[in-house]
């Protein structure tokens, strides 16, 4: 083959298809059946499908880094940002982006907002800005569910806990639009990187006179938290804080968003588990535990080896990269029966839906509490779920199921 001759890759390797985009559960079960930790020519690196490898390799940050700034990953994205200095300051900055001991400095300093019993105490909020919007929902024979209620709820709440103007979540999710196309890789975004660099600056503009304000008047609230917590002598710069709020920002509302989309499309396409729920309030947290495994918001997320290693059968090389790949792993055969199927009474559900090990999502409790609420109003109010739009599309990204709109019939 001459050296102009573009390279030939098997048609799997292709991480960004449609049927990779759009039908999820086929694509990985290829892969799957294929070769579980399965070496991608194209994306120069191992995809790992099974639910014991991935959980593995979750658990493994002894070998295997998340640092998106260092190793393969970070020669890529440093080549690709290193002129826009905004995004390159921020983040950079991002803590689920960091290994030990940013890493662990940062969950030290946060985890005990986000730990069940914290979160609780927030319930009655959630339930009543479930009610208000669920109010405007009702006897219509079309609703915007992203925009009007899977989008709104969860911005509203996380923006609230860590203490930003709630009256300014559209701008937010502008922003948080715009920076969803770099932190997901999405691959079919013009100018992704200025549109970002620009959003980037707006929101860090935005979120430094908060930050500023709590460091003389703190409040209840998760910034003013990070403003004045301290571990072992150490505080976090105005900088630190400023990303990492920006970061919860985007992260508490975005997961959750498509979570409760696809949540709703799931119970469309299986209306007996929506009369199920109807009747039997108790499997509310078992339900929602099933959607994560079902159809999660998170598809996928990248590490890279620190050293040589063996990984089921395979032989890893130092700097070799690895795609994680959870929405995969909660459909292994071998550990769900009849995974391809959704049952809200599925017991023991171990899903992976929030990762595993020391990067284990931070926010999963919360997340949890607003699905819980969520549902169990909706399917209190509303007698069927029904799906109106023609063509479900996703964003093309390997580490998001973004759902890009959904109109749904809720009838009553």
């Amino acid at each position: 083959m001459s050296s102009t001759t573009a390279p030939q890759y098997n048609e799997l390797d292709n991480l960004l298809s449609d049927e990779a985009t759009n039908r999820p559960a086929a694509y990985y079960k290829k892969l799957r059946d294929l070769d579980p930790v399965y070496w991608n020519e194209r994306w120069n690196g191992w995809v790992v499908t099974s639910y014991d490898a991935v959980i593995a390799g979750y658990r493994d940050s002894a070998r295997l880094s998340s640092d998106r700034f260092a190793g393969p990953f970070g020669v890529e994205l440093q080549s690709s940002i290193s002129k826009y200095q905004q995004l390159m300051n921020f983040m950079s900055r991002f803590f689920v982006w960091k290994d030990a001991p940013f890493h662990t400095q940062m969950r030290l300093i946060v985890n005990s907002a986000f730990t069940p019993k914290s979160v609780e105490v927030f319930r009655p909020r959630v339930q009543q800005l479930v009610r208000e919007i669920t109010d405007t929902l009702e006897g219509r024979d079309s609703v915007d569910f992203m925009t009007e209620f899977a989008f709104t709820l969860p911005v509203t709440v996380i923006t609230e806990f860590l203490g930003v103007p709630s009256e300014a979540s559209h701008d937010v999710r502008r922003w948080s639009e715009d920076l969803a196309a770099i932190i997901f890789s999405a691959g079919d975004v013009e100018n992704r990187l200025q549109k970002g660099e620009e959003s980037m600056k707006k929101i860090v503009d935005f979120m430094r006179p908060i930050v500023r304000d709590r460091m003389k008047n703190p409040r209840e609230d998760l910034i003013s938290r990070m403003v004045h917590a301290e571990e072992n002598g150490i505080r976090l710069s105005e900088d630190d804080v400023i990303a990492n709020a920006v970061l919860m920002v985007f992260a508490g509302h975005d997961t959750t968003m498509n979570l409760l989309a696809g949540g709703m499309i799931a119970f469309a396409d299986y209306p007996d588990q929506w009369q199920r729920l109807r009747g039997d309030l108790s499997l509310i947290k078992s339900a929602t535990e099933e959607l994560l495994r079902y159809d999660g918001p998170v598809r996928s997320l990248g590490r890279w080896a620190k050293e040589p290693f063996e990984f089921f059968g395979k032989n890893i090389k130092e700097n070799d990269r690895l795609l994680l790949v959870q929405y995969a792993a909660n459909r292994d055969p071998d550990t769900y029966e009849n995974p391809d199927k959704l049952d809200i009474g599925r017991v023991p559900n171990r899903h992976i839906g929030f990762g595993q090990g020391v990067h284990t999502c931070l926010g999963a409790p919360l997340a949890r509490l607003e699905v819980q609420e969520a549902l169990s109003c909706l399917s209190q109010r509303f007698s069927k779920v029904e799906v109106l739009t023609e063509e479900l599309k996703y964003d093309s990204t390997v580490v998001a199921r973004s759902l890009q709109g959904l109109n749904l019939r809720l009838h009553s």
